[in-house]
Protein backbone atom coordinates (compact mmCIF):
# COMPACT_ATOMS: atom_id res chain seq x y z
CA UNK A 1 0.00 0.00 0.00
CA UNK A 2 2.87 2.39 0.73
CA UNK A 3 4.03 2.33 -2.89
CA UNK A 4 0.79 3.99 -4.00
CA UNK A 5 1.06 6.95 -1.64
CA UNK A 6 3.35 9.10 -3.88
CA UNK A 7 0.96 8.60 -6.81
CA UNK A 8 -2.04 9.58 -4.70
CA UNK A 9 -0.18 12.60 -3.32
CA UNK A 10 0.70 13.77 -6.83
CA UNK A 11 -2.92 13.29 -7.94
CA UNK A 12 -4.32 15.41 -5.12
CA UNK A 13 -1.65 18.07 -5.60
CA UNK A 14 -2.60 18.29 -9.29
CA UNK A 15 -6.32 18.32 -8.44
CA UNK A 16 -5.82 21.18 -5.99
CA UNK A 17 -4.26 23.26 -8.75
CA UNK A 18 -7.36 22.73 -10.87
CA UNK A 19 -9.72 24.05 -8.17
CA UNK A 20 -10.25 27.83 -7.91
CA UNK A 21 -8.74 29.44 -4.84
CA UNK A 22 -11.27 31.02 -2.46
CA UNK A 23 -10.17 34.53 -3.39
CA UNK A 24 -10.64 33.74 -7.07
CA UNK A 25 -14.36 33.00 -6.70
CA UNK A 26 -16.57 35.56 -8.44
CA UNK A 27 -17.84 38.36 -6.22
CA UNK A 28 -21.46 39.49 -6.34
CA UNK A 29 -21.55 42.91 -7.98
CA UNK A 30 -23.62 45.68 -6.39
CA UNK A 31 -23.88 49.11 -8.02
CA UNK A 32 -24.68 51.66 -5.33
CA UNK A 33 -25.70 55.26 -6.05
CA UNK A 34 -25.19 57.94 -3.41
CA UNK A 35 -27.31 61.07 -3.06
CA UNK A 36 -24.59 63.65 -3.65
CA UNK A 37 -20.91 64.15 -4.47
CA UNK A 38 -18.60 62.08 -2.26
CA UNK A 39 -18.50 63.42 1.29
CA UNK A 40 -18.10 62.30 4.89
CA UNK A 41 -21.82 61.53 5.04
CA UNK A 42 -21.02 58.60 2.71
CA UNK A 43 -17.90 57.62 4.62
CA UNK A 44 -18.91 54.18 5.84
CA UNK A 45 -19.52 52.93 2.32
CA UNK A 46 -16.17 54.18 1.07
CA UNK A 47 -14.53 52.72 4.16
CA UNK A 48 -16.03 49.30 3.38
CA UNK A 49 -14.28 49.42 0.00
CA UNK A 50 -11.01 50.81 1.34
CA UNK A 51 -10.78 48.25 4.15
CA UNK A 52 -11.82 45.28 1.99
CA UNK A 53 -14.98 44.74 4.04
CA UNK A 54 -17.23 44.33 1.01
CA UNK A 55 -14.79 41.88 -0.56
CA UNK A 56 -14.68 39.92 2.71
CA UNK A 57 -18.44 39.51 2.38
CA UNK A 58 -18.15 38.34 -1.23
CA UNK A 59 -19.16 41.64 -2.80
CA UNK A 60 -17.80 43.81 -5.58
CA UNK A 61 -19.39 47.18 -4.75
CA UNK A 62 -19.19 50.07 -7.19
CA UNK A 63 -20.13 53.50 -5.82
CA UNK A 64 -21.61 55.98 -8.27
CA UNK A 65 -21.75 59.52 -6.95
CA UNK A 66 -24.92 61.53 -7.01
CA UNK A 67 -24.98 65.24 -7.75
CA UNK A 68 -27.19 68.16 -8.74
CA UNK A 69 -28.16 66.61 -12.08
CA UNK A 70 -28.48 63.00 -10.88
CA UNK A 71 -31.82 61.42 -9.95
CA UNK A 72 -30.78 58.29 -8.08
CA UNK A 73 -34.27 56.85 -7.61
CA UNK A 74 -34.98 57.29 -11.31
CA UNK A 75 -31.78 55.41 -12.16
CA UNK A 76 -32.72 52.75 -9.63
CA UNK A 77 -36.20 52.30 -11.08
CA UNK A 78 -34.65 52.04 -14.56
CA UNK A 79 -32.36 49.22 -13.42
CA UNK A 80 -29.11 51.19 -13.70
CA UNK A 81 -28.46 50.90 -9.96
CA UNK A 82 -28.93 48.01 -7.56
CA UNK A 83 -29.16 50.20 -4.44
CA UNK A 84 -29.72 53.95 -4.16
CA UNK A 85 -29.47 56.37 -1.27
CA UNK A 86 -32.51 58.56 -0.66
CA UNK A 87 -34.43 60.47 1.97
CA UNK A 88 -37.31 58.55 3.51
CA UNK A 89 -39.81 61.07 2.15
CA UNK A 90 -38.52 60.44 -1.37
CA UNK A 91 -39.28 56.75 -0.95
CA UNK A 92 -42.78 57.55 0.27
CA UNK A 93 -43.25 59.80 -2.75
CA UNK A 94 -42.22 56.93 -5.03
CA UNK A 95 -44.82 54.68 -3.39
CA UNK A 96 -47.47 57.36 -3.97
CA UNK A 97 -46.60 57.19 -7.66
CA UNK A 98 -46.76 53.37 -7.71
CA UNK A 99 -43.02 53.04 -8.32
CA UNK A 100 -42.04 49.68 -6.75
CA UNK A 101 -39.19 50.90 -4.54
CA UNK A 102 -38.58 49.95 -0.91
CA UNK A 103 -36.18 51.10 1.81
CA UNK A 104 -34.27 48.25 3.46
CA UNK A 105 -31.99 50.17 5.85
CA UNK A 106 -31.23 53.71 7.04
CA UNK A 107 -27.76 55.21 7.26
CA UNK A 108 -28.75 58.15 9.45
CA UNK A 109 -30.72 57.57 12.61
CA UNK A 110 -31.15 61.33 12.90
CA UNK A 111 -32.08 63.36 9.88
CA UNK A 112 -29.32 66.03 9.62
CA UNK A 113 -31.72 68.78 8.50
CA UNK A 114 -31.28 71.85 10.69
CA UNK A 115 -32.38 75.44 11.08
CA UNK A 116 -29.31 77.62 11.51
CA UNK A 117 -29.57 80.92 13.38
CA UNK A 118 -27.29 83.72 14.48
CA UNK A 119 -25.76 83.81 17.96
CA UNK A 120 -28.21 84.89 20.65
CA UNK A 121 -31.16 82.75 19.55
CA UNK A 122 -31.88 80.52 22.54
CA UNK A 123 -34.81 78.40 21.35
CA UNK A 124 -36.18 77.22 18.03
CA UNK A 125 -39.56 78.75 18.83
CA UNK A 126 -37.85 82.14 19.17
CA UNK A 127 -37.62 82.12 15.36
CA UNK A 128 -41.39 82.26 15.01
CA UNK A 129 -42.22 85.23 12.78
CA UNK A 130 -38.55 85.79 11.85
CA UNK A 131 -37.18 85.44 8.26
CA UNK A 132 -35.85 82.00 7.37
CA UNK A 133 -34.29 81.09 4.02
CA UNK A 134 -35.60 77.74 2.75
CA UNK A 135 -35.51 75.89 -0.56
CA UNK A 136 -38.70 75.10 -2.47
CA UNK A 137 -38.38 71.41 -1.56
CA UNK A 138 -38.85 72.35 2.10
CA UNK A 139 -42.51 73.09 1.37
CA UNK A 140 -43.21 69.35 1.23
CA UNK A 141 -40.72 68.27 3.89
CA UNK A 142 -39.75 70.04 7.10
CA UNK A 143 -41.52 73.40 6.66
CA UNK A 144 -45.08 72.07 7.14
CA UNK A 145 -43.76 70.23 10.20
CA UNK A 146 -42.38 73.51 11.62
CA UNK A 147 -45.73 75.17 10.96
CA UNK A 148 -47.62 72.40 12.76
CA UNK A 149 -45.15 71.97 15.61
CA UNK A 150 -43.89 75.50 16.30
CA UNK A 151 -46.42 77.83 14.71
CA UNK A 152 -44.16 79.08 11.93
CA UNK A 153 -45.93 80.65 8.93
CA UNK A 154 -45.32 81.16 5.23
CA UNK A 155 -44.74 84.90 5.65
CA UNK A 156 -41.36 84.02 7.21
CA UNK A 157 -40.06 82.23 4.12
CA UNK A 158 -37.22 83.68 2.12
CA UNK A 159 -35.65 82.06 -0.97
CA UNK A 160 -32.63 79.89 -0.31
CA UNK A 161 -29.98 79.78 -3.05
CA UNK A 162 -27.78 77.12 -1.38
CA UNK A 163 -25.28 79.74 -0.27
CA UNK A 164 -24.45 81.01 3.21
CA UNK A 165 -23.59 84.51 1.96
CA UNK A 166 -27.06 86.02 2.60
CA UNK A 167 -26.91 84.60 6.14
CA UNK A 168 -23.49 86.12 6.73
CA UNK A 169 -24.70 89.48 5.47
CA UNK A 170 -28.00 89.65 7.42
CA UNK A 171 -28.01 89.15 11.19
CA UNK A 172 -31.79 88.81 11.21
CA UNK A 173 -31.83 85.92 8.73
CA UNK A 174 -31.84 82.22 9.61
CA UNK A 175 -31.56 79.45 7.07
CA UNK A 176 -31.93 75.75 6.45
CA UNK A 177 -28.94 73.44 6.18
CA UNK A 178 -27.40 70.17 7.27
CA UNK A 179 -25.81 70.10 10.70
CA UNK A 180 -22.78 68.39 9.17
CA UNK A 181 -21.94 70.92 6.47
CA UNK A 182 -23.41 74.47 6.27
CA UNK A 183 -22.34 75.48 9.80
CA UNK A 184 -18.75 74.79 8.72
CA UNK A 185 -19.00 77.38 5.92
CA UNK A 186 -20.66 79.86 8.28
CA UNK A 187 -17.90 79.42 10.85
CA UNK A 188 -15.33 80.00 8.10
CA UNK A 189 -17.19 83.25 7.44
CA UNK A 190 -16.54 84.40 11.00
CA UNK A 191 -19.84 83.55 12.73
CA UNK A 192 -20.44 80.80 15.28
CA UNK A 193 -24.02 79.82 14.45
CA UNK A 194 -26.73 78.30 16.59
CA UNK A 195 -27.77 74.97 15.07
CA UNK A 196 -31.19 73.44 15.76
CA UNK A 197 -31.15 69.82 14.60
CA UNK A 198 -34.80 69.18 13.79
CA UNK A 199 -34.54 65.48 14.60
CA UNK A 200 -33.84 66.44 18.22
CA UNK A 201 -37.24 68.15 18.25
CA UNK A 202 -39.08 65.17 16.79
CA UNK A 203 -38.77 65.56 13.02
CA UNK A 204 -39.18 61.88 12.09
CA UNK A 205 -38.12 61.02 8.50
CA UNK A 206 -35.10 58.78 8.01
CA UNK A 207 -32.26 60.19 5.94
CA UNK A 208 -29.88 58.39 3.59
CA UNK A 209 -32.08 55.31 3.42
CA UNK A 210 -30.83 52.41 1.32
CA UNK A 211 -33.45 51.80 -1.34
CA UNK A 212 -33.92 48.92 -3.79
CA UNK A 213 -36.49 47.76 -6.31
CA UNK A 214 -38.96 45.24 -4.94
CA UNK A 215 -37.90 42.64 -7.50
CA UNK A 216 -34.29 43.02 -6.32
CA UNK A 217 -35.37 42.41 -2.73
CA UNK A 218 -37.28 39.31 -3.86
CA UNK A 219 -34.47 37.88 -5.97
CA UNK A 220 -31.28 39.02 -4.21
CA UNK A 221 -32.22 39.22 -0.54
CA UNK A 222 -29.12 37.28 0.54
CA UNK A 223 -26.79 39.57 -1.43
CA UNK A 224 -28.54 42.63 -0.01
CA UNK A 225 -28.16 41.25 3.50
CA UNK A 226 -24.40 40.97 2.96
CA UNK A 227 -24.32 44.48 1.51
CA UNK A 228 -26.13 45.98 4.50
CA UNK A 229 -24.01 44.06 7.01
CA UNK A 230 -20.76 45.04 5.29
CA UNK A 231 -21.91 48.67 5.06
CA UNK A 232 -22.70 48.68 8.78
CA UNK A 233 -19.24 47.30 9.49
CA UNK A 234 -17.82 49.99 7.23
CA UNK A 235 -19.57 52.70 9.23
CA UNK A 236 -18.32 51.28 12.52
CA UNK A 237 -14.79 51.33 11.13
CA UNK A 238 -15.15 54.80 9.59
CA UNK A 239 -16.32 56.46 12.77
CA UNK A 240 -13.38 54.92 14.62
CA UNK A 241 -10.75 55.88 12.02
CA UNK A 242 -12.01 57.66 8.90
CA UNK A 243 -8.66 58.03 7.12
CA UNK A 244 -8.99 55.07 4.68
CA UNK A 245 -12.49 56.07 3.61
CA UNK A 246 -11.58 59.74 3.35
CA UNK A 247 -8.77 58.91 0.92
CA UNK A 248 -11.30 57.31 -1.45
CA UNK A 249 -13.78 60.14 -0.94
CA UNK A 250 -11.16 62.68 -2.00
CA UNK A 251 -10.23 60.50 -4.97
CA UNK A 252 -13.83 60.63 -6.19
CA UNK A 253 -14.34 64.25 -5.17
CA UNK A 254 -10.97 66.08 -5.21
CA UNK A 255 -12.61 69.37 -4.18
CA UNK A 256 -13.53 67.92 -0.80
CA UNK A 257 -11.14 69.26 1.83
CA UNK A 258 -9.66 67.29 4.70
CA UNK A 259 -10.86 70.05 7.03
CA UNK A 260 -14.51 69.70 6.00
CA UNK A 261 -14.29 65.90 6.18
CA UNK A 262 -12.99 66.14 9.74
CA UNK A 263 -15.72 68.66 10.66
CA UNK A 264 -18.50 66.48 9.25
CA UNK A 265 -17.25 63.36 11.02
CA UNK A 266 -17.04 65.29 14.28
CA UNK A 267 -20.60 66.56 13.93
CA UNK A 268 -21.94 63.12 13.02
CA UNK A 269 -20.42 61.85 16.25
CA UNK A 270 -21.58 64.82 18.36
CA UNK A 271 -25.18 64.56 17.18
CA UNK A 272 -25.17 60.72 17.11
CA UNK A 273 -26.49 60.93 13.56
CA UNK A 274 -25.29 57.45 12.61
CA UNK A 275 -24.91 55.80 16.01
CA UNK A 276 -27.99 57.13 17.82
CA UNK A 277 -31.61 56.03 17.91
CA UNK A 278 -32.28 52.38 17.14
CA UNK A 279 -28.63 51.89 16.16
CA UNK A 280 -27.57 51.87 19.81
CA UNK A 281 -29.86 48.92 20.54
CA UNK A 282 -30.43 47.18 17.21
CA UNK A 283 -27.26 47.96 15.27
CA UNK A 284 -26.03 50.42 12.67
CA UNK A 285 -28.31 51.11 9.69
CA UNK A 286 -31.35 49.94 11.68
CA UNK A 287 -34.94 51.03 11.02
CA UNK A 288 -38.20 50.50 12.89
CA UNK A 289 -41.86 50.26 11.97
CA UNK A 290 -42.63 52.83 14.68
CA UNK A 291 -40.34 55.43 13.12
CA UNK A 292 -41.80 54.98 9.65
CA UNK A 293 -45.34 55.18 11.05
CA UNK A 294 -44.40 58.39 12.88
CA UNK A 295 -43.30 59.77 9.51
CA UNK A 296 -46.64 58.84 7.95
CA UNK A 297 -48.47 60.40 10.91
CA UNK A 298 -46.52 63.61 10.29
CA UNK A 299 -47.59 63.55 6.63
CA UNK A 300 -51.21 63.07 7.64
CA UNK A 301 -51.02 65.84 10.23
CA UNK A 302 -49.66 68.28 7.66
CA UNK A 303 -52.01 67.01 4.93
CA UNK A 304 -49.12 65.88 2.77
CA UNK A 305 -50.31 62.27 2.74
CA UNK A 306 -52.50 61.10 -0.10
CA UNK A 307 -55.66 59.03 0.45
CA UNK A 308 -55.82 55.33 -0.46
CA UNK A 309 -52.04 54.84 -0.53
CA UNK A 310 -50.52 51.82 1.23
CA UNK A 311 -47.52 53.57 2.77
CA UNK A 312 -46.30 50.37 4.43
CA UNK A 313 -44.90 49.43 1.01
CA UNK A 314 -42.23 52.10 1.49
CA UNK A 315 -40.07 50.00 3.84
CA UNK A 316 -39.11 46.46 4.78
CA UNK A 317 -37.24 45.29 7.88
CA UNK A 318 -36.62 41.83 6.42
CA UNK A 319 -32.95 42.50 5.69
CA UNK A 320 -31.79 44.89 8.37
CA UNK A 321 -33.39 43.19 11.38
CA UNK A 322 -30.76 40.44 11.24
CA UNK A 323 -27.69 42.62 10.78
CA UNK A 324 -27.07 43.73 14.40
CA UNK A 325 -23.71 45.47 13.98
CA UNK A 326 -23.63 47.49 17.20
CA UNK A 327 -21.73 50.81 17.28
Amino acid sequence: MNRHRPIIAVFFAFASLMLPAPHALALDRVVFGTDWLAQAEHGGFYQAIAEGIYAKHGLDVVIRMGGPQVNGLQLLAAGQLDVAMADGLQVINAVEQNVPLVAIAATFQKNPTAIIAHPGVAKLEDLRGKPIAIASAANTTFWPWLIARFGFDDAQKRPYAFSVQPFLADKALSQQGFATSEPYSIEKGGIKPVVFLLADFGYPPYSEALVVRRDTLDKRAEVLARFVRASAEGWKSYLANPAPGNALIRKDNPQMSEELLAYSVRKMREHAIVEGGEAKREGLLSMSDARWRATIDFLKLTRLAKPNVDYTKAWSLAVVRNVKVLP
